[in-house]
């Protein structure tokens, strides 16, 4: 029989002891991901006067978190970023503008039934109007949804499982609104339930882009269809003018429908039938 030394394993480098960690991993994933959004506002604040920053400093910023976050998938997670796979992009980003449009307009279609949102007729904003703000809208819903679905709950789902995730990231996500004028308990319970809603849809449609497109579409009909404030950011007037009167916990108070109690029921509403229809994940 034949004696053999054990020899020793060689030990995992800091790097990789580091990586280990979620937290180390979800910092270095924000950073990644979306540092470039105040790094490309500074240099085109300093360098481009202000008529010349229209439009493209968000295209720009956008396209950069995308890299940013593609490289963070590929560099820190090990994986190929499927959640951002082109093919289907199309129809998943459909999906989501669909179901974002759609709440929203059921929430002031209930408002309206209710009497605490009263229509005063059509606006005429123009063209340039009611498309230049998508720019911005569109980098603030792929920022948003990067960090805190694709990251935050991404990577507390595979340390934790799926329900601490889904409780983290909520979390994670209605205080990251705190600081908003007008905010208030009932605010930050709509906003966890509007982040329950998105880790369903991202778990269910298994892609970032239904959740962009679900995000984007919210934040656009709320504040450039209904000219409402959006998240305590005043409207700029929209395509259809109206007016939020009566008891706040309906209308959301200077925080907006996003404050509201019908706004709690449907968002929560959404996310109980999207949970239902979500696959099984390890570790839930």
């Amino acid at each position: 029989m034949e004696n053999t030394l054990d020899t020793p394993l060689d030990k995992p480098g800091l790097a990789s002891r580091c990586l280990a960690y979620p937290l180390v991993r979800i910092v270095l994933g924000i950073l990644l991901t979306f540092a470039w959004v105040p790094l490309v506002m500074i240099a085109a604040s300093t360098l481009v006067d202000k008529p010349y920053r229209i439009v493209w400093p968000q295209l720009l910023a956008a396209a950069l978190v995308w890299f940013g976050y593609r490289c963070y998938v590929r560099r820190i997670d090990k994986r190929q970023p499927a959640e951002l796979a082109l093919p289907g992009m199309p129809r998943q980003l459909g999906l989501g503008l669909l179901i974002g449009a759609g709440l929203v307009i059921l929430t002031f279609a209930t408002l309206a039934a209710l009497g605490v949102y009263r229509f005063d007729g059509v606006g005429s904003p123009g063209l340039t109007a009611m498309l230049v703000p998508l720019a911005e809208l569109l980098l603030v819903g792929m920022a948003e949804e990067m960090v805190f679905r694709g990251i935050i709950f991404g990577v507390t789902r595979r340390a934790l499982g799926t329900r601490a995730a889904i409780v983290i990231s909520a979390l994670a996500f209605s205080l990251a609104h705190l600081p908003n004028d007008g905010v208030s308990l009932l605010a930050m319970a709509v906003i966890a339930a509007y982040a329950v809603m998105q880790a369903a849809l991202y778990m269910t449609t298994r892609t970032l882009w239904a959740c962009i497109g679900t995000h984007v579409a919210w934040n656009y009909c709320v504040g450039q269809l209904f000219s409402s404030t959006v998240s305590g950011h005043a409207g700029s007037g929209g395509l259809l003018r109206g007016e939020l009167v009566g008891n706040t916990m309906l209308t959301g108070g200077a925080f907006g429908v996003e404050a509201s109690l019908v706004a709690l029921l449907l968002i929560g509403g959404a996310a109980a039938v999207l949970l239902r229809r979500s696959p099984s994940s390890p570790r839930t």
